[in-house]
C-alpha cells in the first residue's frame, strides 16, 4: 500500500541489483518510491501489505511498512513459513503486477495446514472476505475481543450483536478517528456492546507516564483489523470490516486456528483495552 521506511527502500535498492524485486503500490504513494520495478493500481485501494520472500515465507497483516506504520500506529506483522500460503500470495500478486485489479480468481488453497495450525486464506473482493469473516464469528461460543482501524460493515456487526444475546462476551476497541456517521460504534454501544474508542495523542496528556506502564504506548492510530474469538482463533491482515475493504480495495485475510497465536493478539487487546479505562 504504501513504502517510505528510509532503511527499507535502501534494502530494497540494493538487493534489486542481486535478485528479482517486484513491488505493488497503491497509486497514491507512487511518489514516495518510483521505480522501474514498482507498479500501481488504477482505482480504489492496493490495500496489502504483504511480502513474498524466495517462495516460501510471507510477512504479511495490517503494517504498512511505514515510519508511522512501523513506530507509531498500533499493528501486528506475522513471519510464515510456508511455500503453500507463499503460493496463494504469489498468486495474488501475479495479478496485481499483470495488472488485475479488484477481481481476479479465487484463491488455489483457501485451508492449510502449517505446522499443526490450521490457517485461511482469503483475498478481496474475489474471496468474498466479509462473508468468510461472519462464518467465523457465527462459531463464537464465548468470547469476541475485537480492535479495529475502521468498521462500517453492518452484517459483521449484526453477527456480534446476535452472539452478544446468546451470551457470549463480545468487547472492542476502535479507532476514535473513524468512528463516523458510517462507523457501527454507536450501533453496537447502543445495543450494551462494551466499546471504546482509543484514546488519540491529543487526549493522552501523560504519554510519558503511559509508555512506562503500557507496551503499548499511543503515539498514532489503532491501525489493527483483529477479530480473536473464543481464545483460539484470531482474523487479521489488511482487510477493514467496511464495504470498501470487500468489495473495492485489494485485500487480504488470514483466519488462524491456535490458541497460542491467540494469546499474543490477547496480550495486545489487553493492554490496548486497559489504557482506555
Amino acid at each position: 500500500f504504501e513504502l517510505d521506511l528510509d532503511n527499507l527502500r535502501n534494502l530494497i535498492l540494493e538487493k534489486s541489483e542481486q535478485i528479482d524485486v517486484r513491488i505493488v503500490t497503491d497509486n497514491q504513494y507512487l511518489y514516495e518510491f518510483n521505480h522501474s520495478f514498482v507498479k500501481t493500481d488504477t482505482y480504489g485501494l492496493m490495500h496489502n501489505k504483504f511480502c513474498i520472500i524466495d517462495g516460501k515465507r510471507v510477512s504479511t497483516g495490517s503494517m504498512n511498512p511505514t515510519n508511522n506504520g512501523a513506530f507509531k500506529n498500533n499493528n501486528n506483522l506475522l513471519l510464515i513459513d510456508s511455500k503453500i500460503l507463499a503460493r496463494n500470495y504469489q498468486d495474488e500478486f501475479n495479478e496485481l503486477w499483470n495488472g488485475t485489479f479488484k477481481k481476479g480468481d479465487k484463491v488455489r488453497n483457501p485451508q492449510l495446514l502449517i505446522g499443526n495450525t490450521t490457517v485461511q486464506n482469503y483475498f478481496c473482493p474475489e474471496d468474498h472476505c466479509t462473508e468468510k469473516v461472519k462464518e467465523e464469528l457465527r462459531k463464537a461460543q464465548k468470547s469476541v475481543y475485537f480492535m479495529t482501524f475502521s468498521f462500517t460493515d453492518d452484517g459483521i456487526a449484526n453477527v456480534l450483536l446476535l452472539k452478544k444475546l446468546d451470551g457470549v462476551d463480545i468487547k472492542g476497541v476502535m479507532e476514535a478517528r473513524q468512528v463516523t456517521k458510517y462507523s457501527v460504534f454507536s450501533l453496537l454501544e447502543y445495543q450494551g456492546v462494551d466499546v471504546v474508542k482509543d484514546k488519540n495523542p491529543a487526549n493522552m496528556h501523560h504519554i510519558n507516564n503511559l509508555s512506562k506502564q503500557y507496551s503499548c504506548p499511543k503515539l498514532g492510530v489503532l491501525h489493527h483489523k483483529v477479530f480473536v474469538i473464543d481464545n483460539k482463533t484470531v482474523i487479521t491482515g489488511s482487510f477493514n470490516p467496511t464495504n470498501n475493504g470487500d468489495k473495492r480495495n485489494d485485500e487480504n485475510l488470514l483466519i488462524i486456528h491456535s490458541p497460542d497465536i491467540a494469546r499474543a493478539f490477547l496480550d495486545e487487546f489487553d493492554c490496548i483495552w486497559a489504557r482506555n479505562h
